[in-house]
């Protein structure tokens, strides 16, 4: 049988039990939208990031979103980011009427490279929004430092990074908000779209749970123009229950990794970069080679699937050719599009499948 990249079922059978309690708890409870399960998975996954508050909305794109609304991005403001990312980051910027302004990425990590973000402010600059991307974080002391030289706001997209550490400090709470998704991949994965945000500022906050409802705060009256954008009860609840096994989850995840570093060095792969201050929580496992794509289509031959995130830089992509990016502007940014592969990495994965994923992969990586 393939090996899949990604797959829930062996998961959802060692956990079936407690999922379907929680889904009776809540059609018993009387209330399915923002009631008690969204309430209390706010306060215990904003409490787990460090962060004083949590606000449940639909997805992770429109958790960054609407917390560019609600920092009142204007029509023409000009948000930095990187095009080594899921188009979601992007495609929030420009429906918040936001430009994004790209960041190239370090060559080892993937992460925005930092060391030249000072020269990409302009006085158009209204947002930096840094993207820890495969689980580990980007330098947060580096970018707050340049976001304090110019006045800017921070907004972490931690939408791969649920429960990564930088010096100690967890992903979501270095920032003015930050913006989580629990689509299903996730380290912390629901079984559909679901998304929040975390912030330490009491206002924003308010606003945020006003925004998600149609920018209302008493029934049937706008004070704004909002979203329906609401965490439901269902996911809110398996959530919860999913919220006190995430350190297993992550565990089980760099296990895995380690494994991997053990069985392919010296395998002519390019193998990922875990910074020392960083806790790796390894949503992906990417690893690189020049002849990615025969390597691909010959792991398909032997029955192991893998990912590439991301194939097409969102900078050249034809949604986003108005912003003047060109092939060449961002050259670490292409040549890894080229290059990286996502090795299956999952908490359900067995020891023996990934002993056959590397045992596949050392049979067709071509020699150095």
């Amino acid at each position: 049988m393939t090996i899949q990249a990604w797959d829930y079922r062996a998961e959802y059978d060692a956990e079936r039990q407690d999922i379907l309690d929680a889904v009776d708890q809540v059609l018993r409870s009387g209330r399915l939208v923002l009631g008690e399960s969204v309430q209390a998975f706010e306060r215990e996954f904003a409490a787990y990031c460090g962060v004083p508050h949590g606000v449940g909305v639909n997805s992770g794109t429109d958790a960054l979103t609407l917390t560019l609304r609600a920092l009142d991005l204007q029509p023409g403001d000009e948000v930095i980011t990187t095009a080594n990312t899921a188009i979601p980051t992007v495609s929030a910027i420009v429906t918040a009427g936001g430009v994004p302004r790209f960041a190239d990425i370090e060559p080892d990590t993937y992460l925005m490279d930092v060391a030249h973000l000072d020269t990409l402010v302009t006085p158009r600059t209204r947002c930096i929004l840094p993207v820890h991307l495969f689980g580990q974080c980007v330098d947060m002391d580096a970018v707050r430092a340049v976001a304090d030289r110019h006045g800017t706001a921070v907004v972490e997209d931690c939408a791969q990074s649920a429960g990564a550490e930088y010096r100690g400090r967890r992903a979501g709470s270095m920032s003015r908000a930050a913006a989580f998704s629990f689509y299903p991949t996730k380290i912390l994965g629901a079984y559909g779209d679901a998304g929040m945000v975390l912030t330490a500022d009491d206002a924003l906050a308010a606003r945020l749970r006003r925004l998600r409802v149609y920018g209302t705060e008493g029934a049937y009256y706008a004070e704004e123009h909002g979203y329906n954008s609401r965490l439901d009860e269902l996911h809110a609840e398996i959530l919860r229950r999913k919220l006190r096994r995430i350190e297993g989850y992550i565990a089980r995840r760099r296990l895995l990794a380690r494994r991997y570093d053990e069985r392919l060095r010296g395998s002519g792969l390019t193998l990922p970069v875990a910074r020392p201050h960083n806790r790796h929580v390894y949503h992906l496992y990417v690893v690189r080679h020049q002849a990615r794509d025969a390597i691909v289509g010959s792991l398909a031959d032997r029955g192991v699937a893998v990912g590439v995130h991301y194939p097409h830089p969102i900078h050249l992509m034809r949604a986003y050719a108005d912003f003047g990016y060109r092939a060449g502007s961002l050259p670490v940014t292409e040549q890894a599009a080229r290059e990286i592969v996502s090795l299956p990495l999952y908490p359900s994965l067995s020891e023996a499948d990934q002993d056959r994923v590397c045992d596949a992969l050392c049979a067709v990586v071509p020699p150095a």
